[in-house]
């Protein structure tokens, strides 16, 4: 298999939709990215594709409510999915964004892969068990970014990777684990080569 590296600086906003209903066809490769309202999910979309507004950065987190979905190349996307986990939003919001995140990772064929963003100072909190536990269950691969990796000195940054690491590895499935600072563009490059051989799994027709 031929990993190719992809251009993600040419990444194009396509949709932003309320739900699944309302993506385009389930077709082609799709990685999605899914974190906490603060966990800098934005940042790193920005990070990676090199433009600093693809994805919006908000002061007040929660604003992501609805699936984003930008566009590599033909058939190669990334999916932005709603922040989760904001105190300050209302209960039946919360409730819509949940449901619109597991139906997305339960009903969307093309999704190969997810990476789930979390504060690396506040780890592993209940509804990112939660995404991740899903997504072993649907036997979805992922990339844990613990993000804002330059708050903590390196001892304690090394610390928090192999703790989560090791909680994590009683889940079994397909989870790897990296540090991440969107600032210092710590983690960006191996965040790329994970999505290149994603992007390079051959898909069944």
């Amino acid at each position: 298999m031929t990993i190719k590296n992809h251009n993600y600086h040419m990444t194009k906003f396509v949709i932003s939709a309320p739900d699944i209903r309302h993506l385009p066809k389930d077709t082609g490769i799709e990685v999605a990215f899914a974190g906490r309202s603060n966990a800098g999910k934005s940042s790193a979309l920005n990070a990676l594709t090199q433009q600093k507004g693809l994805a919006r950065t908000s002061k007040t987190p929660g604003r992501t409510q609805l699936i984003n979905l930008f566009e590599v190349e033909d058939g190669i996307r990334l999916v932005d999915l709603p922040g989760y986990g904001y105190a300050e939003v209302p209960e039946e919001m919360k409730r819509k964004w949940q449901k619109a995140l597991g139906e997305y990772l339960q009903k969307r064929e093309c999704i190969k892969g997810l990476v789930v963003l979390m504060d690396i100072r506040h780890p592993l909190k209940d509804l990112d068990m939660q995404m991740i536990e899903w997504s072993v269950a649907m036997e979805v691969p992922v990339l844990v970014l613990l993000t804002k990796a330059d708050k903590l000195a390196s001892g304690a940054r090394k610390k928090q990777l192999l703790d989560v690491r090791h909680t994590l590895e009683e889940l079994g499935g397909d989870v790897e684990v990296e540090y991440f600072s969107a600032l210092k563009k710590i983690g960006i490059d191996k965040l790329r080569i994970k999505l290149d051989n994603w992007y390079s799994t051959p898909v069944e027709s």
